[in-house]
């Protein structure tokens, strides 16, 4: 029997300032521009069912953890090649 993860869970302050608390699937860096990014979801499902994930860049410049949107295409493409490699199956 497999052992069941912990889900990680963070607290955001969401644009209307309320806080809501999400799960985080996944939390990386780049290493060549340091720059963090968090891959995480509410839990919501769109119309075909498929859950919804979100991801943000860490800004962590004023002490406090900030999350911001992604505006780069280059940026995009760098983080859409890492969610492809995870959701591979893995090799047996």
């Amino acid at each position: 029997m497999e052992k069941e993860e912990e889900k990680k869970i963070m607290s955001i302050v969401n644009e209307n300032g309320e806080t809501e608390e999400v799960e985080v699937i996944l939390a990386f860096e780049f290493k060549d521009n340091k720059k963090e990014y968090v891959v995480y979801t509410k839990n919501e499902t769109d119309e075909n069912g498929n859950v919804t994930v979100y991801v943000s860049n860490v800004d962590r410049s004023s002490g406090e953890p900030k999350l911001l949107g992604i505006d780069n295409e280059s940026e995009w493409d760098r983080i859409k090649d890492v969610l492809r490699e995870l959701s591979k199956p893995e090799a047996e």
